[in-house]
């Protein structure tokens, strides 16, 4: 429980009760803007005498975490974050919620401004900063990719395991179909896959919905999720599938805010949020869709298959083509299941043309997905990379539901690809006069025998899967290309509902001003170390925590302080050196300044190919500067263009223009590359712990100052 909040502490006097604030510091990559926030708070606070603790929700998790005790002593909390944090902890103090960037610009106003910030109660909205703060994304978005980063591990889970099955023990049926003996071991493993797909889409549903009502929301987005993907409720013999599961997220989601409106007598308030809430809104939703959108999807796709009956007589390309933008629009819903359940029932006809179209076509989407983050891997995250792969087996045995993720997160990028790949797909199977005997698709069905024309079904599939897979990462590409100078974040898939990791665009100045600080994070962003994994860093803390100390420890004895470290002339853990730095930048544009690090990286023999060292680094800066502003820039790049991790530092006397929102030219500028399998996590304690530093005025003013490179490395020593 927490003390209510009571007014700040007036007046003076040695018997006066010293202010006590908390913090929390949380952005999408978890490393540079949340330790600069906690770093620039904490000194604020002791600069006006007041007793903070940051608790940083970094990605290595929280550190320094507010307990109880914390709360219940604390007159007021600010909460400087890009991502969602969980305030029920808070109820009864004043809490004030801001982007991160406010916390790094302006900490001596957040902290003024707590002080008269409203007391937080349990269902409400906290005071946030009416400059912005930050925001990279909005609301709509960041519940979306919430409900796909939950939907994920059932989307890989239940299809691997259901393509396992298939494999190892399923076989074609003379009477049709691709079987696996009921009683068998397979089928049971098919049966718990099947049951990973069919909680798929209620799990997207239903925290797509938690991330815009919270918890109330959770049981009536996830039992809305639930009667959109079962047709069968509202006469309908496909489901609305993942696109209806959106609809229903967020229906759940805003009725349950506007519920929480209504103003009820007090004595009703403990039930709402665990009785009344949630009843009403699963009833209102589930009648709603039953009743008014349930009954119009069904005589929709109803007449839809009796148009695509009429179009049996006409040109096998035309027909192939349509069948293949149906199958592909929306993966094991509505569209999809109307083309395929066409197919399947013109098999027991002895038309097995029409199935042998949608075969063709279903694999293209998962497979083409699976290979766009292999041709472009720069363009996803890691994560987004292993479910590529996950989609690429399950693409094999004509699972299209492992393209869903791709297609939730960038709906106008992914979709308009998976159709034309499809299209293509069904086309050149139906002109081909590809059959397939069985309700079923992919290459699959095509080892097990039951396809004829093998050859031009092959043909079909790789053609699809290729412009299905350039398409995807030419219109991504396009996409994040608009988004230059409007300070995109790369968002990470590390934990939970974030943020798989895509890149997003801030709103508006502010939001650009805490995307621009967010440079170090990048590198993190592509590093294949678990974020998991990263080492911890102290962060500001009114008597620390042993974890965090220990952490430090650890760092001090790598890289400062120590004699050898000195007498070697390495810092940052070696991977800076004295080789790496160069007091005097030449340069007076961006990409001459890249160039110049990039040839000073090189002195160390670790750049293998100095060209795409730097074509990499100047394509990181058309997603968004990595200017921070305060007079600094962290270009970096993950490429084999290198051959190990490697920093270098460049001092400009001048400036160089960076684009660094707060519109300071770049005068202390870090490179720093890392090889695509960079192996460990120390490249990410040291970027936290430089991200840190540098907020630091005093330490930027002796590196602008050191004479010479071993001066540099004396100064760049402090850095722990």
């Amino acid at each position: 429980m927490t003390s209510p909040a009571g007014p700040p502490p007036t007046g003076g006097g040695s018997e006066q009760k010293r202010l006590k604030l908390l913090a929390v510091t949380a952005c999408p990559t978890g490393i540079a803007h949340t330790y600069m926030a906690a770093e620039k708070l904490a000194q604020a606070a002791a600069s006006c005498g007041i007793d903070m603790k940051v608790e940083t929700q970094g990605s290595i998790g929280a550190e320094n975490i507010l307990d109880d005790n914390d709360v219940s002593s604390a007159d007021g909390v600010i909460i400087a974050a890009d991502k969602d944090v969980d305030l029920s902890r808070f109820v009864g103090k004043r809490v004030l919620t801001v982007g991160v960037a406010e916390g790094i610009h302006h900490p001596e106003q957040l902290i003024e401004r707590v002080r008269s910030a409203p007391v937080h109660t349990a269902g409400t909205t906290p005071a946030a900063s009416a400059s912005g703060g930050g925001k990279e994304r909005s609301a709509p978005y960041k519940a979306l990719m919430n409900g796909v980063s939950y939907m994920i591990p059932f989307v890989v889970v239940g299809g691997l395991l259901i393509a396992i099955s298939l494999s190892l023990g399923g076989h074609t049926d003379p009477s049709g179909g691709l079987v696996i003996p009921k009683d068998s071991f397979w089928m049971d493993i098919n049966n718990i896959g099947v049951i990973g797909f069919t909680l798929m889409v209620p799990i997207l549903s239903g925290y797509i919905a938690y991330a815009i009502g919270d918890r109330p929301a959770l049981v009536p987005g996830m039992i809305g999720g639930w009667i959109a993907n079962t047709g069968d409720l509202y006469d309908s013999k496909a489901g609305a599938g993942f696109i209806g599961a959106i609809v229903t997220g967020f229906l759940a989601g805003y009725l349950v805010l506007w519920i929480k409106r209504v103003k009820v007598p007090k004595f009703v308030q403990p039930i709402m949020p665990i009785i009344v809430i949630p009843i009403v809104a699963t009833t209102t939703l589930g009648l709603f869709f039953i009743y008014v959108i349930g009954k119009p999807i069904s005589w929709v796709f109803e007449h839809l298959t009796d148009w695509l009956s009429g179009m049996t007589g006409t040109s096998a390309i035309l027909l192939g083509a349509i069948l293949g933008l149906m199958i592909a629009f929306d993966m094991g819903g509505p569209v999809n299941k109307t083309a395929f359940l066409f197919g399947t029932g013109l098999i027991a006809t002895g038309n097995q043309t029409v199935m042998g179209m949608c075969a063709a076509a279903i694999p293209v989407m998962p497979l083409g997905q699976g290979l766009a983050t292999l041709i472009r891997k720069r363009l996803y995250t890691e994560q987004e990379r292993e479910t590529g792969l996950a989609a690429l087996f399950m693409g094999c045995f004509g699972i299209s539901e492992g393209a869903i993720p791709f297609a939730a997160a960038r709906p106008a990028q992914v979709i308009p690809a998976n159709m034309l790949g499809g299209a293509v797909a069904g086309a050149i199977a139906g002109v081909a006069g590809v059959e397939d005997a069985v309700p079923h698709g992919g290459p699959i069905v095509a080892v097990l025998g039951a396809v004829s024309g093998v050859p031009m079904f092959f043909v079909a599939v790789l053609i699809g899967t290729a412009v299905t897979a350039l398409t995807t990462v030419t219109l991504v590409d396009v996409s994040e290309r608009r988004r230059k100078g409007a300070a995109p974040v790369a968002e990470l898939g590390v934990a939970g509902p974030l943020e798989p990791a895509l890149v997003g665009v801030g709103a508006g100045a502010a939001a650009g001003g805490a995307a621009g600080a967010v440079v170090a994070q990048r590198v993190v962003a592509s590093s294949s170390a678990p974020a998991a994994e990263a080492a911890p860093t102290g962060t500001p803390n009114v008597g620390g925590t042993g974890a965090g100390k220990k952490a430090n420890a650890d760092a001090d004895t790598k890289a400062v302080g120590t004699p050898a470290a000195e007498a070697d002339g390495e810092v940052l853990s070696g991977y800076l050196t004295e080789r790496t730095v160069k007091v005097a930048l030449d340069a007076r544009d961006k990409e001459a300044a890249i160039r110049e690090m990039a040839e000073l990286l090189a002195r160390t023999g670790k750049v293998a190919d100095l060209d795409e060292l730097v074509a990499t680094a100047l394509r990181r800066e058309e997603q968004g500067t990595t200017g921070l502003g305060e007079e600094i820039a962290i270009p970096h790049a993950k490429t084999d263009a290198v051959t190990a991790p490697v920093v270098g530092f460049a001092r400009s006397a001048e400036g160089v223009e960076w684009g660094s929102l707060d519109g300071t030219k770049a005068r202390l500028v870090f490179m720093i590359s890392v090889p695509e399998a960079a192996a460990g996590d120390e490249h990410l304690r040291i970027l936290a712990m430089l991200s840190r530093k540098l907020m630091d005025p005093g330490f930027r003013e002796r590196l602008i100052a050191a004479p010479d490179e071993g001066t540099v490395l004396e100064v760049l020593s402090e850095v722990r």
